[in-house]
């Protein structure tokens, strides 16, 4: 194939798949990365995408700007502070396959259990670890989201268990990401990876990045609210397998 039409087809399925995790359905995002990486230098990948997941996130912080819990955003977000500011310090040394291989094989397991603990309809009480534990799991989700734009495993595995209403459930973990985003801007300029060729790549993707993000809320709410951990766990673990197997092809 045409190296340009590859580039194309794989980053508008990227953009797409970005969106729908932006609108609700959480944890496909971080497949947005290794497809993207198909067609253009991961390094130059994660640069455009960057401001595309910006704006993604303020049409999911819009849509779902009444329905977020706080305490969940102040126990994780100066813990994804810190794994932001490592995963800068340490991007040369850390290969991103091997981190998209330890979330893929964390993502199967958790995913795995929950939809253990839930089979069968079983009704499940909401479940609370401390907050030291939400703290070192933004650590990590801020570390793989900015190595590797793929933060929401760590994230959802302190977030799920607490069985959050559907729409809070989207709307914490949009606010959650887009704060984060914000906080990978000045790493991504330190590195120079804003140039005009890059914001020009990210400027063509945009409408396609709203449209898929829209698309992703209104699809969100119509899954039925029984039915919608369930849908999560399954993507869980799908994207656990594909991760996994990016790791030990690379």
């Amino acid at each position: 194939m045409d190296p340009d039409y590859l580039y194309y087809a794989c980053a508008f399925i990227a953009v797409a798949i970005s969106g729908l995790a932006k609108g609700g359905f959480a944890g496909v995002g971080a497949l947005a990365m290794p497809i993207m990486a198909l067609g253009v230098d991961p390094v130059r990948g994660a640069a455009i995408m960057l401001p595309i997941l910006i704006v993604q996130d303020a049409v999911s912080v819009w849509a779902f700007r009444k329905s977020w819990d706080g305490h969940i955003l102040r126990v994780m977000l100066p813990g994804a502070a810190v794994g932001v500011t490592l995963g800068y310090m340490f991007a040369a040394q850390v290969h991103e396959s091997t981190v998209l291989g330890a979330l893929g094989a964390i993502s199967i397991v958790f995913g795995l259990q929950r939809l253990w603990v839930e089979r069968g309809g079983a009704i499940v009480l909401p479940s609370t670890s401390p907050d030291w534990v939400g703290m070192l799991l933004g650590v990590a989700s801020g570390f793989s989201s900015q190595i590797a734009h793929a933060g929401s495993p760590p994230f959802q595995m302190w977030v799920l268990p607490r069985r959050l209403p559907r729409d809070m459930l989207v709307g914490t973990t949009a606010v959650a990401f887009a704060v984060m985003n914000w906080m990978k801007v000045p790493a991504y300029a330190a590195l120079g990876q804003f140039t005009r060729g890059n914001l020009a790549a990210t400027a063509m993707l945009l409408p396609v990045a709203i449209v898929a993000t829209l698309a992703g809320v209104a699809l969100v709410r119509r899954v039925d609210v029984a039915r919608f951990y369930t849908l999560i766990y399954v993507l869980m673990v799908l994207l656990g397998i594909k991760l996994v197997a990016d790791a030990l092809m690379a």
